[in-house]
């Protein structure tokens, strides 16, 4: 593979900065003012910090989705996902560059929100890099209150988005103006630095089973599994965790969400979320070949149901267990 001489690389990043400026000064009216007409308070709280602030404001929200979410029926993932983006009049762009059919998933979406009551949800179908690096793309993305990113394949999705005017739209967005961010299936992978990228899914933990990439690195101290209980990828997690126990690994149930706001988790939907902390484990990962079974010990997992919520501060902390705590903050860390 040829190497890209540095003023190469310097001019290219050069081209996205002038990109993502111009996509700036052409964004719809900044989300805090289009939302103020609404009655939710959530939606009234979210304002915009001072120019070049670079923490979140109180009202970003990250949601890991597990797959196959309802679209039909109750929905209640994809309507606490609309309840964090403002309510039906959101602006809600759907990303389906992770799908090798965008255009039949796109059509199952569309109808999903605008039965929510939606009436501005618009997809972006990016099928290229040059494509996500376009200042149109980027404009899109700077006027969202919410932004969802399909299932498919998490590498298709990071071939066409890492490094790209959108992802630095995205991240933009959800830390200047609080915008929501979903991933569900392959999207809730991505939102991982680390990124869970495939690999096969063993009955016991495994040495180099689980393939890892880079990620959108919206969610930093996690390593984001999905479809999790249905295909059985406890082992597979493990594997993952084992190498990186710096990380929190984060199985996500079918049709589940797990919801992360400042300071709390909640996990939403008909399912549960698998939290493994290995920070603390000993593990035989080193001594061990590729493909041969590995020793964990110490490792802590934590079983949360749909329903439950864990905050750490004020009248609301409900976090008690050992352990627990220290795993909210590291998933509450990145908003």
């Amino acid at each position: 593979m040829k190497r890209v001489p540095r003023a190469f690389n310097r001019l290219l990043q050069r081209r996205r900065a002038l990109l993502l400026s111009v996509a700036a000064l052409g964004a719809l009216q900044p989300r805090h003012a289009r939302a103020a007409a609404l009655p939710s308070p959530a939606a009234t709280a979210r304002e915009r910090p001072a120019a070049g602030a670079l923490e979140s404001p109180p009202g970003a929200v990250l949601m890991a989705i597990g797959g196959n979410e309802d679209r039909r029926d109750d929905m209640a993932v994809l309507r606490r996902f609309l309840h964090h983006c403002g309510g039906p009049r959101a602006r809600i762009v759907v990303l389906t560059a992770a799908s090798a059919v965008p255009q039949l998933l796109w059509a199952g979406y569309e109808r999903a929100f605008t039965a929510l009551g939606v009436q501005r949800c618009v997809e972006l179908g990016l099928a290229s890099r040059e494509e996500a690096d376009a200042p149109a793309a980027a404009r899109e993305i700077l006027a969202a209150d919410g932004i969802f990113m399909t299932g498919g394949d998490q590498r298709r999705l990071l071939a066409v988005l890492a490094g790209s005017a959108v992802a630095e739209a995205m991240r933009r967005a959800r830390a200047q103006r609080g915008v929501c961010i979903a991933g569900t299936s392959a999207g809730a992978a991505a939102l991982s630095r680390q990124m869970l990228a495939g690999g096969r899914a063993p009955l016991l933990p495994e040495k180099d089973v689980a393939l890892l990439d880079e990620g959108l690195d919206l969610l930093p101290g996690a390593i984001v599994d999905q479809h999790f209980s249905e295909r059985r990828r406890l082992a597979r997690l493990m594997s993952a965790v084992a190498r990186h126990p710096h990380l929190l690994g984060v199985g996500v149930d079918e049709d589940t969400a797990l919801v992360v706001e400042r300071g709390a988790i909640e996990v939403v939907g008909a399912g549960a979320v698998t939290l493994l902390d290995g920070r603390h484990m000993g593990s035989s990962i080193e001594r061990a070949q590729p493909g041969e079974r590995l020793t964990l010990a110490g490792l802590r997992i934590h079983v949360l149901q749909a329903g439950q919520r864990l905050a750490l501060d004020g009248a609301q902390a409900t976090v008690a267990a050992p352990g627990l705590k220290e795993a909210v903050e590291v998933l509450t860390r990145a908003v």
